[in-house]
């Protein structure tokens, strides 16, 4: 169980800014939506200043002098301005929506596509529920960020400087005595920015944690209930639940103590308007239409703060997520390309490991001093216990992993110079824990490659035995594959890999105890399979069952990471060592 040590120890210290700046180049594409959008938020932002002043109008010039001839036009006048405000606004809402979401459509396709490109390494770090958050929860977040946030925050920022400017033009006393309470909103505003932006960081990592206990206890829940593990898992799941109420009741607390701070703040003001205001109007001083504008702007003057104070939330919440998302983005492949790739056309001569030394994460060598080769053609088994390291061997030579020391030759090229795609589609890999994907049958074992047919396909079947249940399924070829597989037994699984594997035709095939998962019966089905899968092509097979590999013109005895003995299948029995008491405890009965 592994949900303590992932998620929320990555953020790093980067300033609002930097994270602006990296995320404002999504926003390139799309930056004549996004400054229209700007544009038609400052004209609804100037539209709503329209109206205290008309109030003005109306009390100053016409109901003070008992003139009613200008009221029918001041009342046009203000019905006007709502109306076209209504019709800027939703323009404006618009457009804003269209390039929030095109924006993280593109940031969700960059991190999918550099997901893609990360080694195995990253993801034995890292739990699945953890990467979803981010490539869901976060950049959704990050969306509210581009289409309520930033913009609706410089709409406010333009409203308070109109506001302000208003005031200062219609009387510059009573204006400086409501910016009087300015700097206590200014302060209160700093304590909050400090106090909420760690909290806003521990709910986004927690969440993250939740999805991750949730994605993998849901996707083991056969085995959570065979063992009973049901209880013991909802006290773990009330405890990371628990940490994140905890993140979150943090910013319920701040949230609690600044909006009534504000609204006090802004009853001081009005208190300011009222006693000073009201006096000046008893010495004739000041308009009463003026006051009562006052009042109105200074109303308004205080809810783009409230509204500043929600779009800092969001604002704080799409830091945390950016942090993450663009970490993520940060992290490069322990793999990197080569600056100039060489490009292996065909496979055509050997594959040599030489010296190879190997370790995962830097701690114990797995494989050590291991040097062998596989010739074109040759079909080469590696049998040893679990742990021996024979499926490290595997993924170095798919180049999931780079050997610490040493040197993997293929065709006379050092495999760190290979181009990596190149390589691995000379290769087919039948694994033990056959993976199928959603979709159909046939999408399945041609994963995406339109140019292979249905012919073809069917024919691979054929040969690894397994055209005869396909057909007998509902829908043939085209019956829908239930998550990871469920409507079809392992054994079947394993032979759609194969079919997979044989349509592909590969210079090199991989099967990793590929037979581990089928029955007896299944496993006599796919042996003629396997001759016709193996005859002339050069493949690794790595077998607990020593019957599938008695074959092989090469066995490799592998134990605690070592090579201990190679040879035939007769020459290894003669030899009477490992792979000999081996074979008597597989035979022995």
């Amino acid at each position: 169980m592994r949900y303590h040590h992932f998620e929320g120890q990555e953020a790093g210290q980067v300033y609002d800014w930097q994270l602006i700046k990296r995320l404002s180049k999504y926003l390139s594409p799309y930056k004549y939506y996004f400054i229209s959008a700007l544009a038609l938020l400052f004209l609804t932002s100037s539209l709503g200043l329209v109206g205290p002043y008309l109030t003005k109008v109306a009390i100053d010039t016409y109901i003070q002098q008992q003139d009613t001839s200008g009221l029918d036009l001041i009342a046009l006048l203000f019905l006007g301005v709502m109306l076209l405000e209504f019709v800027v606004r939703y323009a404006q809402i618009q457009l804003m929506q269209y390039t929030g979401q095109r924006v993280m459509q593109d940031l969700r396709a960059e991190l999918f596509s550099h997901l893609q490109h990360m080694t195995p390494e990253f993801f034995d770090k890292r739990p699945v529920g953890g990467i979803m958050s981010r490539l869901i929860g976060d950049i959704e977040v990050l969306n509210e960020m581009v289409t309520s946030g930033v913009v609706s925050m410089l709409g406010d920022l333009f409203m308070l400087l109109g506001i302000m400017g208003a005031l200062l033009w219609m009387d510059h006393e009573l204006a400086l005595v409501v910016f009087s309470v300015l700097p206590l909103i200014f302060y209160a505003a700093q304590v909050f920015r400090k106090r909420v932006r760690e909290s806003f960081r521990q709910i986004r990592a927690r969440m993250a944690k939740i999805n991750a206990f949730l994605q993998e206890n849901l996707g083991g829940m056969t085995i959570v209930q065979a063992f009973c593990r049901q209880q013991k898992n909802l006290e773990q799941f009330k405890q990371i639940n628990g940490d994140y109420l905890d993140s979150y009741l943090k910013t319920v607390f701040y949230y609690a103590l600044f909006f009534p701070a504000i609204e006090i703040m802004t009853a001081l003001a009005m208190a300011l308007i009222i006693w000073y205001g009201g006096g000046q109007v008893l010495q004739g001083a000041l308009t009463f239409g003026v006051l009562i504008a006052f009042i109105e702007y200074t109303q308004r003057f205080f809810r783009p703060i409230n509204d500043l104070s929600e779009k800092y939330n969001i604002l704080q919440s799409a830091m945390a997520a950016a942090e993450r998302v663009l970490n993520m983005l940060d992290t490069k492949p322990s793999i990197s390309p080569p600056v100039k790739a060489e490009n292996l056309e065909q496979f055509s001569k050997q594959i040599e490991f030489k010296h190879v030394c190997f370790a995962y994460n830097g701690a114990a060598y797995v494989l050590e001093d291991i040097s062998f080769s596989v010739s074109k053609g040759e079909s080469v088994a590696l049998v040893g216990l679990t742990g021996a390291g024979k499926t490290s061997i595997i993924s170095l030579l798919a180049h999931f992993y780079e050997p610490g020391q040493g040197q993997i030759v293929i065709d006379g090229y050092d495999i760190r110079k290979l181009d990596q795609q190149q390589w691995r589609s000379k290769i087919s890999l039948v694994s033990q824990e056959p993976f199928l994907f959603s979709g159909d049958i046939l999408s399945n074992i041609r994963l995406g490659r339109e140019d292979i047919s249905v012919a073809s396909v069917m024919q691979a079947a054929r040969e690894v035995n397994a055209h005869q249940f396909i057909t007998q399924l509902p829908q043939g070829y085209y019956e829908p594959i239930r998550e990871r597989g469920a409507n079809l037994s392992a054994g079947q699984r394993q032979l759609i890999t194969f079919a997979r594997a044989l349509v592909f035709d590969p210079q090199l095939l991989i099967l990793d105890e590929a037979t581990s998962s089928v029955d007896s019966q299944t496993e006599t089905l796919i042996q003629d399979a396997l001759e016709k899968l193996l005859r002339g092509r050069t493949s690794i097979v790595i077998a607990h069952r020593l019957s599938t590999i008695q074959r092989a013109n090469k066995i490799i005895v592998l134990d605690k990471g070592k090579i201990m003995e190679q040879g035939s299948h007769q020459e290894l029995l003669s030899n009477q060592g490992i792979y000999y008491w081996l074979h008597q405890l597989q035979f022995k009965a």
